[in-house]
């Protein structure tokens, strides 16, 4: 039997060309509202939180509240609301800073070429042969009190050498364009080029991988916060939550569930939003 969408009307054709290519995208539409509303929560929480962060509420892994209490009788729906902010900022600074020395790294070797781009990208897959997660824990390990700036710097740099793999292969399809050749031509300085002819055209890509090592850095910010190293350990911290409450798990495993589901949706809509940023970019071009 036919159906509508097999023979669509004029005007049902009319609307879905002229439909924005991002209505059409459900993929970047379901991550891009999962991943607002977490920031969300992470953001104004505490403002719905129903106790203060370390205020006890009872004992210990009991019932009390929406979602019990953890191991010292603390409300575990206030503290999961407190605990998403440090962990959202510090990864968010974190991809940021690393993206941006990666595309730095990235197109400068893909412009430069040659053995400048020989030496640039072998000492890049010697970063790359360094787990992200052992980098950090080298660096922390030896200090006391771990700063936010210190997690930032660590992500950061654990990611530059993986975004430069993809920025330089970007751009070097765009290097041998004809614009490009013309703006070199017209005597245009080689910074120049870079900023207005070949980064404008990188965007879409470098913005899917931002979201995909955005979910990264949520993993490794909340592995290391549960490894220990949090910049406050008396706070709320999703990571840190988990690894406080996991003793009490068969008894109240919302102590354990609650930061990992906030992680866990967090991770799943900054992967669909890369991925419709992706399948965006895909269709433009097409």
């Amino acid at each position: 039997m036919s159906t509508i969408d097999e023979f669509p009307t004029p005007e049902l054709a009319v609307a879905r060309r002229g439909a924005p290519a991002w209505t059409r995208q459900k993929r970047l539409v379901s991550g891009l509202v999962l991943t607002l509303i977490i920031v969300a929560l992470a953001i104004f929480g505490p403002l719905l939180a129903p106790h203060g962060e370390n205020e006890v509420v009872g004992p210990p892994y009991s019932k009390t509240g929406v979602l019990g209490t953890d191991y010292l009788g603390q409300d575990v729906f206030s503290r999961v609301l407190y605990g998403g902010l440090d962990v959202l900022v510090i990864a968010l600074l974190g991809t940021l800073l690393g993206v941006v020395l990666g595309t730095i790294i990235g197109v400068v070797a893909a412009y430069a070429g040659g053995w400048w781009d020989e030496v640039i990208m072998r000492l890049n897959d010697v970063l790359l042969a360094f787990p992200q997660i052992l980098l950090a824990l080298v660096v922390l390990t030896a200090v006391a009190s771990p700063k936010a700036w210190m997690i930032i710097v660590l992500v950061g740099l654990s990611h530059a050498p993986r975004v430069a793999r993809v920025a330089r292969g970007v751009a070097l399809g765009i290097v041998s364009r004809d614009f490009v050749y013309a703006a070199e031509a017209l005597g245009e300085r080689r910074s120049r080029v870079i900023l207005r002819e070949v980064l404008p055209n990188m965007s879409a890509p470098l913005l899917a991988e931002t979201g995909l090592r955005l979910t990264y850095s949520i993993g490794l910010v909340g592995g290391l916060a549960f490894l220990g190293f949090s910049t406050n350990p008396d706070g709320a911290n999703w990571g840190q939550m988990i690894n406080e409450n996991r003793l009490g798990l068969a008894s109240q495993p919302w102590s354990v569930l609650g930061p990992v589901l906030m992680i866990g949706l967090f991770c799943i809509g900054t992967n669909l939003l890369a991925d419709g940023i992706a399948q965006l970019a895909h269709r433009t071009e097409d």
